[in-house]
């Protein structure tokens, strides 16, 4: 189906003076056994405040990182009713920020990006080092959250529309198509119908606690795509832990979550990550493992833009989904996964059934 996802529009009211929200979009590309990751941010977006602006942030191949940040809240833009946001840096138009064709905005932009549902383009540069990244792709979706036979879900489910959970998540392409080039380290990578991921969050900061593991590329079941999550999060005057697992396999969807599957897990502060799950149907185990140094990038915090979260694009991943039988439905294994451990992990987390 062709609709967007719930909260794929833009969730700032207008008037709140602390908000963020941010939008993560990845491409693997298998040839490379590498990947991109981009990561855009604006933080109270009112201005004035010590915490206004926007950034562009890139976890490239080669575990290269790039940021950039925007300060000018004015050059900001985003939709509320579909997937289409801009922030604009360095450019030479005196317009407000709007959707360009492509050609013109690499004209007319010389930092900035443009993202929609179906296409993003963006070029940012680190002055210190003069290196210089520039991204133009296209995407075609495959899943984005839920039973392909209905429309999108709210990847919180219902209570979700109510503004009771900070920060408020929701995956925009579980799993899709990107075609296109990446322009970096000198060097221009191209690519057709590659795994493409994106998903957004949005609140008054991160969670205090959170994991996270994903993938959808799997070279023995490129149809195949999950996404894990493991997080604190605050409802109204308290905070509680939360946890989902969400399938995607031949137009079928599994999804755990707290309210109607038992859930476990066992995170370690980086290196391994284990997640089990049973309803009445399924049984689940995942199990992530990452041999490489983490990758940090930034993440909204009340402080502002600040380095708490570690990733990697990666990561070893192996699945086991079996029915009520014990008959496998799923087993597959990938080492292209995104593993990512976020916010304070003085130790191990460990939830039992």
């Amino acid at each position: 189906m062709s609709s967007q996802p719930p909260h794929s529009g833009y969730h700032w009211d207008g008037i709140t003076p602390r908000f963020f929200e941010g939008w993560y979009f990845r491409v693997m590309i298998p040839q490379l056994a590498d990947g991109f990751a981009f990561m855009y941010s604006i933080q109270d977006p009112s201005g004035g405040q010590v915490n206004s602006g926007g950034a562009v942030q890139i976890l490239a191949i080669e575990s290269n990182y790039l940021c950039r940040t925007f300060p000018d809240t004015d050059k900001f833009w985003a939709s509320r009713q579909e997937l289409a946001i801009i922030h604009w840096g360095k450019t030479n138009l005196k317009i407000r920020p709007c959707l360009l064709s492509p050609s013109a905005f690499f004209e007319s932009v010389q930092e900035g990006y443009q993202a929609t549902a179906n296409q993003q383009q963006g070029r940012i540069y680190d002055p210190v080092t003069g290196e210089i990244c520039q991204w133009d792709y296209c995407v075609e979706t495959r899943y984005s959250w839920g039973d392909n036979k209905r429309l999108p879900q709210a990847t919180a489910g219902i209570l979700s529309y109510l503004p009771i959970f900070d920060p408020g998540w929701q995956i925009l392409t579980a799993h899709g198509l990107a075609t296109g080039m990446i322009t970096y380290g000198g060097k221009n990578y191209q690519f057709e119908n590659v795994p493409f991921y994106s998903e957004k969050n949005w609140g008054y900061s991160f969670p205090e606690k959170w994991f996270w593991i994903n993938c959808n590329a799997f070279p023995e079941n490129p149809d195949l795509t999950l996404t894990a999550v493991g997080s604190t999060r605050k409802v109204l005057n308290w905070t509680e832990s939360v946890g989902i697992i969400g399938i995607h396999c031949q137009n079928r969807f599994y999804k755990f979550d707290i309210w109607d599957s038992q859930l476990s897990w066992t995170v370690q502060p980086w290196g391994y990550w284990e997640m089990r799950a049973t309803n009445e149907n399924y049984t689940i185990v995942l199990i992530g493992i990452s041999d490489h140094p983490p990758d940090r990038v930034r993440v909204p915090t009340e402080k502002g833009l600040c380095f708490a979260c570690q990733d990697t694009l990666k990561g070893k991943l192996s699945i086991k989904l079996a029915d009520s039988r014990g008959k496998n439905i799923i087993n597959s294994s990938s080492c292209l996964a995104g593993l990512e451990i976020g916010g304070i992990w003085p130790s191990a987390w460990i939830k039992h059934l």
